[in-house]
């Protein structure tokens, strides 16, 4: 009798130690281990008890700078709902490069980074938009500054989707852009337009 009663608070303990770690598991997307989810004020302050500076916050968008992923001088972007103050977007900007070696390096460098913590990527995309293939390195800067460089790789997760990207801000500066997208938090967005029409 001794041995069954042990053997049932046994089980009853291990049940209720799984069902503890299975409510503390987030749905949500987590950027630096924290779940994006929350206002904007919140995310950011969690931010920075990471080690982020915020720089300004305008219009649902916080800037911060700071070290990610190996990288120094990072800006962050954390993106609000139109309307709504919750967290749904997370975008990094890596340092500006002035070569497509380094341009391309740090891209495949993240690229391979990602592919081992979160397994195969859903899309590739990895061309350029361009009568014939640049030449050198001067012709692939050319052509990101112009916008017609193709380089994306997309990650869907069970709880939202990872792209990372070649990008540009007009002809000045070329770099490595990292954005997170909250499943959950899109979801509320597109049921409140559904909701609006």
């Amino acid at each position: 009798m001794r041995s069954i009663l042990t053997e049932l608070l046994c089980f009853v303990l291990t049940m209720t130690s799984i069902a503890q770690n299975n409510n503390e598991k987030t749905e949500h997307m987590t950027f630096k281990g924290v779940p994006i989810d929350g206002t904007l004020n919140e995310y950011v302050s969690k931010m920075k008890q990471s080690g982020f500076i915020l720089i300004e916050t305008e219009d649902g968008v916080a800037i911060l700078q700071g070290d990610f992923a190996a990288y120094k001088d990072c800006i962050i972007g954390v993106a609000t709902l139109k309307g709504k103050d919750l967290v749904s977007k997370i975008t990094v900007i890596f340092p500006e490069q002035e070569t497509w070696s380094s341009l391309s390096s740090n891209y495949y460098n993240l690229k391979e980074l990602l592919t081992e913590k979160y397994g195969e990527p859903s899309e590739i995309i990895e061309k350029f938009d361009t009568y014939s293939e640049p030449d050198d390195d001067g012709d692939r800067m050319n052509a990101v500054k112009m916008d017609n460089c193709k380089y994306y790789t997309t990650f869907e997760l069970e709880n939202g989707s990872i792209q990372i990207s070649i990008d540009h801000q007009s002809v000045i500066s070329c770099f490595v852009r990292l954005s997170y997208f909250d499943k959950i938090n899109s979801e509320k967005i597109r049921q409140k337009a559904i909701d609006d029409l």
